[in-house]
């Protein structure tokens, strides 16, 4: 182990996540740099570099912090809202519904998706709708109407909207581009 690697795990540096894996003889867990478990004696400290070595070592994994796991917490929620809105996006969609089947406060949702994202859980829902509705004016028959109840808006004028802001054109018009360059 070098001196770098033993000041990330006496200080805690998430930089350094993914980098490294150190071990405790002692108690025969593995665990992150930034772990907030008690400080380690160094003699007792072991340091792999990937989670398999570790565990190949005979190693387990840290309940804390979840070593085996990518993603620390908040990117992991950020993943897990991610991927239940492009599960639920054409459903009526609240914050409270998300955290509710996420099992946390939508206070604490919207905080953490806006600050490792820069943008809220509703405006990530806008863009998988809007470019499923892209996908679907461009690929099938359906009518603008069709294509914004299916991709979860109820107001026909309010998807035309949001389509026209965000797109910088109306779904007609758009469908009308896309199919004329298709067609060469």
């Amino acid at each position: 182990m070098i001196e770098e690697q033993w000041n990330a795990i006496i200080n805690r540096d998430p930089s350094y996540d993914g980098q490294f894996f150190y071990a405790v003889k002692t108690t025969g867990i593995f665990c992150r740099p930034s772990c907030k478990s008690r400080d380690p004696n160094r003699d007792n400290v072991l340091v792999f570099m990937t989670v398999d070595a570790a565990m190949a070592a005979g190693f387990r994994t840290c309940k804390r912090c979840r070593p085996d796991q990518f993603r620390r917490p908040a990117e992991e929620l950020v993943h897990k809202t991610m991927e239940y809105i492009e599960m639920h996006y054409s459903e009526p969609f609240t914050l409270g519904g998300v955290a509710e089947a996420l099992h946390i406060s939508h206070y604490h949702l919207h905080h953490v998706f806006k600050r490792l994202t820069g943008f809220t859980p509703v405006e990530f829902l806008l863009q998988v709708r809007l470019a499923e509705a892209k996908r679907l004016l461009e690929e099938t028959n359906l009518n603008v109407t069709e294509a914004a109840v299916s991709v979860g808006f109820v107001s026909v004028a309010h998807f035309s909207t949001v389509f026209r802001k965000q797109v910088g054109q109306s779904p007609s018009a758009y469908r009308n581009v896309t199919r004329n360059s298709n067609v060469r």
